[in-house]
């Protein structure tokens, strides 16, 4: 059988996240099973290299003008093919897809076509789609609407990551069997705590994110960077030891190296490893972040968070641990911030914001479970229709 993972990457940590937690389980209930990712470019999220040391299978996958130029490999004989790694489309038997946040006007309507085309394709192989816990919408362009329209019908499930999520779906095609609701999917896996981290220096981990910028009001942009600097300025004058963690990108570093610098020089971490940047975010005392990944390995760990965010996904995500202050304006006043800062720093409200979480994180890690449960049924009952083929599986950002 062949599960083709599409969306992950290796560049964005949460997109990394997502691609070890969803290998994790296809390697726990489908052991026979050979993963399958498309082909890019060193310099693309998909690179060779990252793929080749995880043991996955490359899929002949090249669209041009919208013709399926990888269909082309199908000239080649079936054992070449086996010997140098490279699969079919057409032999995928399941579809993971794990974009995170990639449907939705936001990001333009051209990938929700792109998947809508794809689907199309996937179903009339006979391969199942499963779209991975994820954010969608807002959806208002008609090109993004008619998108959501198609890849819903030719999708098997689709798991809104919220019920914001949920509703953008719905609102368009109505309420469906196959359109659920499940967490985010990287709360059940663990990562190590590298050797350099100390937790006598690296306590209260701030995590930029360059999206505030470019994907915001323009308010919110100019004073994202001001807004850093002042909870770091606060953080430094109780004695916290704030210091900066890189999640993803150059965008980031810039961002971590101004507020740095703006404070007097905190110490910045870059970690590669996306399991280990789980690991540092579940060793420090608490979190003030942007990026949602880093988010979700912080509070999945019952460690105090707090966040801005630029879509509805940071509300809902705190929602679901039963924190929705924890997000934050960032044009709140010193008053209001040095509050909100008490969670991280207050010995008192962070066991009890920690113990929050922690009773939330059993509950939504049991919903993650049920929702693996229901895709390996879902698989299982495929295989017993169709012969040995591979399964492609798309994960969320």
């Amino acid at each position: 059988m062949y599960v083709e993972i599409r969306k992950a990457g290796f560049v964005n940590k949460g997109a990394a996240l997502m691609l070890h937690a969803a290998l994790q389980q296809v390697r726990k209930n489908l052991p026979a099973a050979k993963v399958v990712m498309e082909p890019g470019r060193a310099n693309s999220p998909y690179p060779y290299f990252n793929r080749a040391s995880l043991g996955l299978y490359q899929k002949a996958w090249l669209w041009r003008k919208g013709i399926p130029f990888g269909d082309l490999a199908g000239l080649v004989p079936a054992g070449i093919r086996e010997q140098y790694g490279i699969v079919l489309d057409k032999d995928i038997n399941v579809v993971l897809d794990a974009a995170g946040f990639a449907y939705s006007d936001q990001w333009g309507p051209d990938l929700s076509e792109e998947l809508a085309r794809s689907s199309k394709r996937w179903k009339k192989q006979g391969s199942k789609v499963i779209l991975l816990p994820q954010a969608f919408g807002p959806f208002r362009d008609p090109r993004s609407r008619e998108a959501v329209k198609a890849f819903v019908d030719n999708c098997d499930l689709i798991f809104a990551r919220e019920q914001i999520s949920y509703d953008y779906l719905t609102e368009i095609v109505g309420e469906r069997d196959n359109i659920k609701i499940a967490p985010d999917f990287t709360n059940l896996i663990s990562g190590p705590v590298p050797d350099y981290f100390d937790p006598e220096v690296h306590q209260i981990c701030l995590v930029p994110n360059c999206r505030m910028l470019d994907k915001t009001n323009d308010s919110i942009a100019k004073g994202y960077a001001p807004f850093l600097e002042r909870a770091a300025k606060a953080l430094v004058e109780r004695g916290a030891k704030p210091f900066l963690l890189i999640h993803e990108g150059e965008g980031d570093a810039r961002l971590a190296e101004q507020v740095s610098k703006a404070v007097g020089g905190l110490p910045i971490l870059r970690e590669t490893d996306p399991l280990a940047i789980k690991g540092i975010l579940g060793a420090c005392r608490g979190t003030l972040g942007s990026r949602f990944h880093g988010l979700v390995s912080a509070l999945s760990q019952g460690v105090p968070s707090l966040a801005t965010g630029w879509s509805h996904k940071y509300q809902m995500l705190f929602a679901d641990y039963g924190f929705s202050e924890g997000v934050l304006d960032i044009n709140l006043s010193d008053e209001e911030l040095n509050r909100a800062l008490d969670n991280l720093t207050d010995p008192v409200q962070m066991q009890a914001l920690s113990d929050r979480l922690n009773a939330h994180s059993a509950e939504l890690k049991g919903r993650t479970q049920a929702m693996w449960n229901e895709v390996f049924a879902l698989i299982e009952q495929g295989r017993s229709v169709r012969s040995e083929k591979p399964v492609a599986v798309a994960a969320g950002r």
